[in-house]
């Protein structure tokens, strides 16, 4: 019986199970057969035993599904281990604020790379428009032409809010931001029923108070998945090979072949310059160059704010 992973604690495995009569709700644990082999919120699993879901069930997964996407990160870009952050989604939700706390434009690359690096569509949700203007932020993201919402919320009102839900609407969607950004508060708006925690911004660090303790995957009313994940003060890159970066950058990559052998297309010897300035890629080739570098620069710089 196959079954979509949407939340994990404690070694139990909440799952939903759309076979095999009406939806439910299964939890399971990981079966002792699959060993050391992981298991995240978005996998597909194989269940066994008892499916039908209620208080006093419990089932086992004996397999997890080939996995369409994975989302990873380390502690820091030292860290050999890899840690999966959700499975099987396609795009993913960078949410920042524009003020309280103030947006710290090294994270969001960091995530943006980790977007390019698991093939996910990037999406940037700005919130608390109401405090800071957008327009100075945007355009440092110009060149890279990440897709992006701008909300605000007073009174209990949302602008910008059914542009999230037209970006979200029918895709599986992983949630991502430094705390306090109001991410969880989105994903109430967006999932009334979801009852995701929420917290205030500290007045002495500007930093926001971890509310989400584990990701949980939550579907939408029109259609698709929606993950939350906690809060991030960091994002570990060391997984992340620097090639697959710039094949992100198909109007760049054609360059490459006159860099020098081992180039990091960031130092002088490469053949990127060039090829921008000639037209070759385009009218923004050179704040497209500049782009990249910013993402190989992030990468390569430390993990933290």
């Amino acid at each position: 019986l196959l079954a979509r992973v949407t939340a994990v604690d404690r070694g139990r495995y909440t799952t939903v199970v759309e076979q095999d009569g009406p939806e439910r709700i299964v939890v399971a644990m990981k079966a002792r057969e699959l060993g050391r082999k992981g298991v995240v919120v978005g996998d597909d699993v194989a269940l066994v035993g008892d499916t039908r879901g209620g208080p006093d069930a419990l089932a086992r997964i004996v397999r997890v599904e080939p996995r369409r996407s994975i989302l990873r990160r380390t502690a820091d870009d030292t860290d050999p281990v890899e840690r999966a952050i959700v499975a099987n989604v396609d795009q993913l939700v960078v949410v920042a604020a524009l003020a309280d706390p103030q947006p710290r434009p090294r994270l969001i690359d960091r995530c943006l790379v980790a977007a390019y690096d698991a093939d996910l569509d990037p999406l940037l949700v700005l919130t608390k428009a109401d405090l800071a203007a957008s327009a100075d932020f945007l355009a440092s993201y110009e060149p890279l032409a990440v897709p992006y919402v701008v909300t605000s919320r007073s009174a209990g009102a949302w602008a910008g809010l059914e542009l999230v839900r037209e970006r979200l609407a029918g895709r599986s969607s992983v949630l991502v931001g430094h705390s306090g950004v109001g991410k969880s508060t989105l994903v109430n708006a967006l999932v009334p029923e979801a009852g995701r925690a929420t917290g205030a911004v500290n007045d002495v660090t500007g930093r926001g108070r971890h509310t989400s303790t584990s990701a949980v995957a939550l579907p939408l009313a029109g259609g698709g998945w929606v993950v939350d994940t906690p809060g991030i003060r960091s994002f570990g890159l060391a997984h992340v090979v620097l090639d697959r970066i710039i094949s992100h950058f198909p109007d760049l990559e054609p360059g490459t072949a006159s860099c020098p052998r081992g180039c990091t297309h960031d130092e002088p010897e490469c053949g990127l310059d060039a090829f921008a300035a000639s037209g070759l890629a385009g009218p923004s080739g050179v704040a497209r160059l500049d782009s990249l570098r910013r993402l190989l620069r992030a990468r390569g710089a430390q993990s933290g704010d």
